[in-house]
């Protein structure tokens, strides 16, 4: 998102859980496109708002897999959000080479920047 529309809109990546560093493979593809991913870390709901972020004041929740839709339903219940759901591939464990992996990988990463472009526009 921010590779794509800059800094104008603010913008956090949250998982469903946080007890996994950033894949490599996904590190090396989004490489391919000029996005860092080396210092990014995953974090939870809960560890945003720990962090001093209140989901009060998001607007909007893409969530790409069942259980983070899941999950972004469930804050409705106390918080004014809405959620998008993004059915976007999951990559892990794919391929039997690395890079049939990393194909797979380039996939989710292509299918994820189409559906940005789909939703916000082209840049």
């Amino acid at each position: 998102m921010k590779k794509l529309y800059g800094f104008e809109t603010y913008v956090q990546s949250v998982g469903v859980v946080n007890d996994l560093d950033v894949d490599g493979f996904a590190i090396a593809v989004c490489r391919e496109i000029g996005v860092e991913l080396d210092n990014h870390k995953s974090r939870s709901f809960d560890e945003l708002e720990e962090m001093g972020e209140a989901l009060s004041g998001f607007d909007l929740v893409v969530a790409m897999s069942p259980a983070s839709q899941r999950a972004a339903l469930d804050l409705t219940r106390f918080y004014h959000l809405t959620v998008e759901y993004w059915p976007i591939m999951d990559p892990t464990g794919l391929g039997e080479s690395r890079e049939m992996k990393l194909n797979a990988y380039r996939q989710t990463r292509d299918q994820i920047r189409d559906k940005l472009k789909t939703r916000w526009g082209k840049t």
